[in-house]
């Protein structure tokens, strides 16, 4: 079931930040990465849990690894220097991203739902959630590979952690709203937010308690998803409209 677009009817604001966001996100991915393809600038800025955890660069050199399936082997690059702090290398891996099919999905999700969030916040609280559900879900990662002791030296990239909690913000306030989807990719029809968010959350607890390190052979760090929804399903709640109170006169 994938989401193309959903009910904007009682949207009020024009969604700035949305747009400035896939903006920058795209921008990064043809500038900087040069459209997904400088390995140096993904094992350069990618966010690395144990240089989070240690304070400290890492510098890897490249190894040999074999396929499982295919049985083929192939050289993993090492990590490289990191030239600026690496603790900025959490905010800076959220606008980073591993290819095209990555960051078209990103980037599809952030569209449809960053905009209501974004009208019901405002412009500025709207940011300032994207960049913590961000960071958030960056910690969740980093203390689940610390947990495990998996995935520790496994570079980290993507916005899906902050698009995560808007997706967490999304279902607590617009849980009726009508999103438009595909069914096995090619079927329209609509479904109600919480079908399609919460089928997309428990696929997620699925595969997060499966595969505890955070990551898997997919290269999907659940963690980070789970950690950036629920922030952003329990941060929100000051914003769901209350009901008005209705007074009776009496005569």
């Amino acid at each position: 079931m994938l989401p193309i677009g959903d009910d904007n009817t009682y949207r009020l604001r024009t969604p700035v930040v949305t747009w400035i966001l896939i903006a920058l996100n795209i921008g990064v991915f043809i500038f900087f990465q040069g459209f997904g393809t400088d390995e140096q600038v993904v094992y350069s800025y990618s966010m690395v849990p144990q240089e989070i955890i240690s304070g400290k660069d890492i510098v890897t050199p490249p190894k040999i690894v074999m396929d499982r399936w295919s049985g083929e082997r192939y050289t993993l690059p090492g990590l490289a220097p990191t030239p600026v702090p690496v603790f900025l290398t959490i905010l800076i891996s959220m606008f980073m991203h591993g290819g095209i099919a990555h960051i078209a999905g990103n980037m599809l999700f952030l569209s449809i739902f960053g905009d209501n969030v974004e009208d019901r916040l405002g412009h500025f609280r709207f940011l300032l959630f994207y960049l913590v559900s961000g960071l958030l879900a960056a910690a969740a990662h980093i203390l689940v590979c610390f947990v495990t002791g998996d995935g520790l030296l496994t570079p980290t990239l993507g916005a899906s952690g902050a698009i995560s909690g808007i997706m967490g913000a999304y279902l607590l306030l617009f849980p009726g709203n009508r999103v438009r989807v595909l069914l096995f990719n090619f079927i329209p029809t609509t479904v109600s937010a919480v079908v399609v968010i919460g089928l997309w959350f428990i696929f997620q607890l699925i595969n997060g308690l499966g595969y505890l390190g955070g990551t898997r052979g997919d290269g999907v760090a659940y963690a980070a998803h789970i950690g950036g929804f629920l922030y952003g399903f329990f941060r929100v709640r000051r914003y769901i409209p209350k009901r008005r109170r209705v007074r009776y006169y009496y005569y």
